[in-house]
């Protein structure tokens, strides 16, 4: 049995790394900005919650007390969470090594050291973070998820348009695809080599134009598919298919075996 910290354990990728972890046995900790109530989708019986925040250091000590590993699910997407992400890896990296915690595993994005997209370069940014630390860990890169493409269809399909960029390409993943990679670089034994990276995508390559329409029917959406060019950055990434893994996969579910078990939710 191990012991498991989960920062951003109430995310999407960070509660289902939590659900299995508890499954599998281990003693987890939870570090949250809120501790979720109990009976909530976020809160996992069998888990503590601590209440901390990697921007200010608040409760970091607390949750990492004990850990024989850190598992960092922590996003930060928009304004002053993004700008202060980086900063936050680096000072929850920095506690747990006070606390003699030996390993930390991060959650980030397929090539988003290749990229200009704001998101994405402090994405990058955390990468380096966590390979000047010196405590042993693993950065799991993951492409993107299917619920971030349906999001997309679904916003536009309150306005009966549903979007498509050309010459896009992704090998979206599920959530719970990602959390099991990173509970197994969590517990995978000690190597030589202290700062890893690993790679984890979906099971299949789909233009964004079949994704439509798979979510289409799936949904029963009466939107019409239009093809866009997506502009700046991010578009030029996705067409160069910097998005992709050709050839690796490790993720289980495809788009539509996602999109089946969430009908009742799209």
């Amino acid at each position: 049995m191990a012991g498991i910290c989960v920062a951003g354990g109430t995310g999407q990728v960070g509660r289902e790394v939590v659900r299995r972890a508890i499954a599998a046995g281990h003693a987890v900790t939870v570090l949250s900005r809120h501790v979720p109530p109990a009976g909530s989708e976020k809160h996992h019986d069998g888990a503590i919650y601590c209440a901390g925040d990697v921007t200010t250091g608040e409760g970091l000590a607390a949750a990492l007390a004990g850990a024989d590993v850190v598992i960092d699910c922590l996003e930060g997407q928009f304004g002053k969470a993004q700008k202060k992400f980086a900063d936050g890896g680096a000072r929850l990296l920095a506690t747990a090594h006070l606390a003699d915690v030996p390993k930390a595993v991060a959650l980030s994005i397929v090539n988003c050291d290749l990229s200009t997209f704001p998101y994405y370069v402090s994405k990058a940014d955390k990468e380096r973070m966590y390979s000047e630390s010196p405590l042993e860990t693993v950065v799991v890169r993951a492409t993107q998820f299917h619920g971030l493409v349906a999001m997309l269809f679904s916003a536009g399909a309150k306005v009966l348009v549903i979007p498509a960029f050309r010459e896009t390409r992704f090998q979206s993943i599920s959530p719970a695809d990602v959390a099991r990679a990173l509970l197994d670089a969590a517990l995978e034994a000690p190597r030589v080599e202290r700062h890893r990276v690993r790679t984890v995508g979906g099971p299949e390559v789909l233009t964004m134009r079949q994704m439509a329409e798979l979510w289409k029917a799936a949904t029963g959406s009466r939107g019409r598919i239009v093809e866009l060019r997506l502009p700046g950055a991010m578009g030029a990434f996705l067409r160069a298919g910097k998005n992709l893994i050709p050839g690796q996969s490790g993720g289980t579910e495809t788009f539509v075996s996602w999109l089946e078990k969430r009908q009742e939710s799209l």
